[in-house]
C-alpha cells in the first residue's frame, strides 16, 4: 500500500509574475527553483486538467522556495475575463500562507521599514492550544494574505501530549 508522505507545494495564482517573484525574493529571501514559462495546450486540456474556462491559458509558471519546507508554485494566467477579486479571510476558499521566522517582532520591524502592508501585531497567544505562538498577518502587493509566526516556547497543546507540529526549525 502506498502512503501519503506530506505537503509538497502550495500553488496559487498571481496577477503579475515578476512582481510576485520580486516580492517573495526581497521580503522572504525566496529562491527561484524552476521557471516553466507559458504552457501551450488547447482549451480542452486546460478545462479537463485545470478546471479553467475556454480561452484561459498559463502565461507563466514558476516554483520558488522560501527556507525549508514545501515550495510555492506561482501561476500567472492570461485570458481571464472580468474583475478579479481576492476572497477575504472569512470566505470559503480564502487562504493564507504562513512562514516561520526566528523572531516575528524583529522580522515585522524589518518588513515595516521596507513598506510591507502589515496588519496589527505581532500578537502573542498567551493561553490555549497555541500558547506561545507569535503571529502577524500581512498582505502581498496584490492583496494575498500571508502570515509570519514564531514560537516563544513549546505550544500549549504540547503540554497535553499531542503530536508534535512539524516546523522548519525542527526539520524533518
Amino acid at each position: 500500500m502506498s502512503s501519503i508522505l506530506g505537503l509538497h507545494h502550495i500553488g496559487f495564482t498571481v496577477p503579475d509574475m515578476e512582481e510576485a517573484v520580486s516580492f517573495f525574493r526581497d521580503v522572504f529571501g525566496a529562491v527561484t527553483i524552476m521557471e516553466c514559462g507559458s504552457v501551450d495546450v488547447d482549451d480542452d486540456f486546460m478545462a479537463r486538467h485545470l478546471g479553467v474556462p475556454k480561452g484561459v491559458k498559463i502565461a507563466d509558471q514558476r516554483v520558488i522556495q522560501v527556507g525549508r519546507g514545501g515550495s510555492l508554485e506561482l501561476f500567472e494566467y492570461s485570458g481571464v475575463a472580468g474583475e478579479q477579486r481576492l476572497k477575504h479571510n472569512g470566505e470559503v476558499g480564502a487562504m493564507h500562507i504562513a512562514f516561520e521566522v526566528d523572531d516575528a517582532h524583529a522580522v515585522a520591524e524589518r518588513m515595516r521599514a521596507a513598506g510591507v502592508d502589515l496588519l496589527e501585531g505581532p500578537t502573542l497567544i498567551e493561553s490555549g492550544p497555541m500558547e506561545n505562538l507569535v503571529w502577524l498577518y500581512l498582505r502581498a502587493p496584490w492583496g494575498q494574505y500571508l502570515e509570519i509566526v514564531s514560537n516563544n516556547g513549546p505550544l500549549g497543546y504540547e503540554a497535553a501530549g499531542g503530536p508534535t507540529l512539524w516546523t522548519p526549525a525542527a526539520g524533518s
